[in-house]
């Protein structure tokens, strides 16, 4: 099966794979080369993989979407990312959310800025 991962702004991987074990909202599942054409809606969770030539390949994958059509899986995520092993992908995913945790921290303080900034002038005009 030919496995290619969209995220929001690049392709993250395009790759011959022979299975693929992800999330769905309603379980994990497996599919195979000879699996049904299928679709499914990624839960936030670990994605795996295994090579053509062989290896397993662990990512940690954001909400998404699966379409398997023929022998191409198509997966759409908001963000992913992939690691050698479980231990290291944990630390990689904390270290990811601990960037996005601080991104959130000043969108929060601008965004109250501006509020107070508009509350401000809206009393002026009054």
């Amino acid at each position: 099966m030919m496995l290619k991962i969209l995220l929001p702004a690049e392709i993250l991987l395009e790759q011959e794979v022979k299975k693929i074990v992800a999330e769905a909202e309603n379980g994990s599942f497996c599919l195979m080369p000879n699996h049904t054409d299928f679709v499914a809606t990624l839960a936030p969770g670990l994605f795996t993989y295994e090579r053509a030539e062989g290896g397993k390949e662990l990512m940690a994958m954001d909400v998404g979407t699966l379409v398997k059509k023929g022998s191409d899986v198509l997966v759409s995520t908001r963000n992913a990312v992939r690691a050698t092993d479980l231990g290291k992908l944990k630390q990689v995913v904390v270290e990811q959310y601990d960037i996005l945790d601080e991104r959130e921290k000043m969108v929060r303080s601008a965004s109250a800025k501006l509020e107070a900034s508009l509350i401000r002038r809206l009393v002026e005009l009054k």
